[in-house]
């Protein structure tokens, strides 16, 4: 074999890698394995509880679906939720700041302010909160974060143009500091922000990445070119899939994590994990790619409001993050088989953190018919997306709230880079 067909050999096996590994189908398959796992009693780190246990965690989430919704229509688990908080209409008042564009670049702004947002949505600490000088309220935690980056993108923060303030572009990212981040978030010695260094680096590094690839994101970097990328060959719709396949494949060098395959190439939210079976060297590997997941979920609304159909919702996993995960930690559907596992810090790419993640990924599959059950309605009604959002995330919150005043079972050391 000559060196240009070992390195054609080379790069087809790292491509064949990354469909594998970029695929929910993997997150879902590795996941469902390793719940049978430990319900053989294979895992050292968990136990599953029995069906009684999953029909009360399905109750209580059918519940907390019901208190929020009733009967009425429950809207996609996304980012656009937090952009709501304290009932302000947002999304209204962005579309009059834009003024008469077309529904494309109404849909980039909107991809722009979404993505830009995501990716400073981790968790922000019990102490941080935001108060929104225009409605006079305080938000804390995601709502806050989300009502902050709404405010500082509408600010122009994320732009390199103070003349076109409401759009992000790749210079106006890579000059974002953690100074005016911290102002634009009212982050103070009473209200310290978690991670506000973490959350800097990756709207710098998307700037990076953004430059990088001015065939897909344009001469000025914009996130919102994603619209143009998945509607060139749409014919009037996309796939959930499609679009978390885009964000993958585009923003990959975005996420800091260390993983990478032998040749360099960047995984993401993929960790090492020797019970995590796959083929060839895909094989001990446990995808999860949540924040790539909460992004595509957010995305949905901005589509399909430029009338871009959006199918497939369910082909996305459930959140492998501390709300869901908590809800079955708080619920007893899972169980610690060491006590001192829920006083431990742990890093994010400790064995433990990523089985309870993945463990978390199969049982929201397992949760979500019996809910609609409970409800009445069909997955048609139902997708994923809708049980997260009413759902699991909602409940997981109202344990926590319940038993730790909001905090999550597990102490996590997050730089809010994955969580």
């Amino acid at each position: 074999m000559n060196a240009a067909t070992a390195t054609e050999s080379s790069s087809l096996a790292t491509q064949s890698v990354l469909r594998e590994l970029r695929s929910t189908a993997a997150v879902r398959k590795r996941a469902h394995a390793l719940l049978v796992g430990a319900r053989a009693g294979l895992s050292a780190a968990f136990t599953v509880g029995d069906d009684a246990t999953i029909a009360a965690a399905a109750a209580l989430v059918a519940q907390v679906t019901h208190d929020r919704y009733g009967g009425g229509p429950i809207p996609y688990h996304s980012r656009w939720r937090h952009f709501e908080a304290g009932g302000v209409d947002r999304r209204g008042e962005l579309d009059r700041l834009l003024g008469n564009v077309s529904a494309a670049e109404r849909a980039r702004t909107q991809i722009d302010l979404t993505v830009v947002s995501v990716l400073l949505d981790a968790g922000a600490g019990p102490d941080w909160g935001y108060v929104e000088a225009s409605s006079g309220q305080r938000f804390t935690r995601s709502e806050g974060l989300g009502v902050a980056s709404y405010r500082a993108f509408v600010g122009g923060l994320f732009s390199s143009d103070p003349a076109v303030p409401l759009r992000a572009d790749a210079a106006g990212l890579r000059a974002v500091t953690a100074e005016a981040l911290a102002e634009a978030f009212q982050v103070g010695a009473d209200s310290p922000l978690v991670g506000l260094d973490g959350r800097v680096t990756l709207l710098r590094r998307l700037g990076d990445t953004l430059a990088q690839q001015p065939d897909v994101f344009g001469a000025l970097g914009r996130p919102g070119a994603l619209f143009d990328l998945l509607c060139a060959d749409a014919q009037g719709g996309i796939t959930a899939h499609a679009v978390l396949v885009a964000l993958l494949d585009t923003l990959s060098e975005v996420w800091p994590a260390p993983n990478r395959l032998p040749d360099g190439t960047a995984l993401g939210d993929c960790w090492r994990f020797a019970a995590a079976r796959g083929e060839g060297a895909s094989d001990g590997w446990m995808p999860f790619h949540k924040l790539s997941q909460w992004l595509s979920y957010s995305l949905l609304e901005p589509f399909e409001w430029a009338g871009v159909a959006v199918t497939g919702l369910d082909a996305l996993t459930g959140l492998p993050e501390y709300r869901n995960g908590g809800l079955l930690l708080d619920s007893g559907v899972l169980a610690v088989r060491d006590p001192s596992a829920l006083t431990h810090t742990w890093q994010v790419g400790d064995d433990f953190i990523i089985e309870w993640r993945a463990l978390t990924v199969a049982l929201l599959d397992e949760l979500a018919p019996r809910v609609r059950a409970i409800l009445g309605r069909s997955e048609a009604q139902m997708p994923l997306a809708c049980v997260l959002e009413g759902g699991t995330w909602a409940a997981g919150r109202v344990l926590a709230q319940r038993l730790r005043g909001g905090l999550p079972p597990i102490q996590l050391n997050s730089d809010a880079t994955v969580f």
